[in-house]
């Protein structure tokens, strides 16, 4: 990468960036009239950057909880009669029906529910089903484990973990989930990729304490195991118990975070850059030069400096999640933790033109000023 980054410039081409090799130019004088120019840049981040970047809107009136009273898990999948039946059961108001299974991390059982994000929302507590980044890490094809179960097998959020004879799982959040006996939920298309059974789990919704089990045990006949749930785990469910990583809320903290990958750099220089390229995301091209993504990466340089910021497996040029953090990785290869002329250097290496990094420059001290 260094030795790259030794032989090869980057320049800019209509806003994207491109491999060029080709000597350094001489940085002329900014006139006091040109300083003037771009320091008057306007700097409101918060009016700039969408609120959020996350996949999940925030919950709210629109979720209605409806917490399940009884779990139930049978030895075959569900017809559609049997489930009918259920939801006749007296005092029963609503039911779902989700894949189930077990599987193996390093020799230690799971048991998993394999759900629909939208669907099953509203069947976790409500401080869970509030939190974007729970489902949108579902959709990602990651893991969501409750937190006892998280602390039992001393699982670190982030990590990737192996399933035994299956793929690779990275546990994305943990969270009350108020399901007894059930260890985390994946979604459906991740639940099929580990061999769940379909339509094996029954989650039935009605008035606390008055859904009896005797009913469901007879639907579902032998080997079906039914556990009342009760609410009182889900009143003490608090929002600071659901937690998660990988991903921040908002470009103002994904810049923030991308910047402590290079010691030295100001978050408010990629915040800069990124309104500069694309407006924080607005306009993510491709440009007529061909650049990609929030940040304006040349695939043939995104090859070389593309990261998986998110720890989803990917590395995509049109994801903030991981163009952010790999324009951070690009500048500090070419020593912009330095600050000083080092700093002006790598933000000319990123386009090669000097009112670009007078006007970078500006809009990022008016960030400073801004939110300091």
């Amino acid at each position: 990468m260094l030795l790259i980054a030794a032989v090869a410039v980057v320049t800019v081409t209509s806003g994207g960036v491109l491999f060029l090799v080709q000597d350094e130019a001489p940085e002329p004088a900014t006139t006091a009239k040109q300083q003037a120019r771009v320091t008057q840049e306007p700097a409101r981040l918060d009016t700039l950057v969408p609120e959020q970047v996350k996949d999940f809107g925030k919950g709210g009136p629109g979720i209605t909880p409806t917490p399940p009273r009884v779990l139930a898990v049978a030895a075959a999948p569900l017809p559609k009669q049997t489930v009918h039946a259920l939801a006749r059961l007296k005092n029963v108001q609503k039911v779902i029906v989700v894949d189930a299974g077990a599987v193996k991390i390093s020799g230690h059982g799971l048991n998993l529910l394999a759900v629909d994000p939208s669907d099953f929302r509203s069947w976790t507590p409500k401080p869970v089903a509030d939190e974007p980044a729970v489902w949108s890490a579902l959709t990602r094809g990651e893991l969501v484990a409750d937190n006892t179960a998280a602390r039992r097998l001393g699982m670190v959020l982030g990590a990737q973990y192996q399933v035994d004879g299956g793929p690779r799982l990275r546990l994305a959040a943990s969270a009350p989930l108020g399901l007894k006996g059930v260890d985390g939920i994946v979604s459906a298309e991740t639940g099929r990729a580990l061999g769940l059974a379909a339509d094996v789990a029954a989650l039935l919704h009605g008035k606390e304490g008055q859904v009896g089990t005797a009913g469901v045990t007879k639907l579902l006949g032998r080997g079906a195991q039914v556990v009342t749930l009760g609410e009182s785990r889900t009143r003490e469910v608090k929002p600071e118990q659901v937690t998660s990583v990988g991903r921040p809320g908002s470009y103002l903290e994904l810049y923030k975070q991308s910047a402590t990958r290079c010691p030295g750099l100001s978050w408010t220089v990629l915040a800069a850059i990124g309104q500069v390229e694309s407006s924080h995301g607005r306009n993510n091209g491709p440009s007529s030069a061909g650049a990609l993504g929030p940040m304006q990466f040349m695939p043939a340089t995104w090859k070389h400096y593309g990261v998986d910021g998110d720890g989803d497996g990917k590395k995509d040029i049109w994801s903030p999640y991981d163009a952010v953090p790999a324009a951070a990785g690009y500048l500090c290869a070419n020593k912009a933790g330095q600050g000083g002329e080092r700093l002006r250097k790598a933000i000319w290496f990123y386009n090669h033109s000097w009112d670009y990094v007078n006007k970078v420059m500006g809009i990022a001290g008016a960030y400073a000023r801004t939110y300091t």
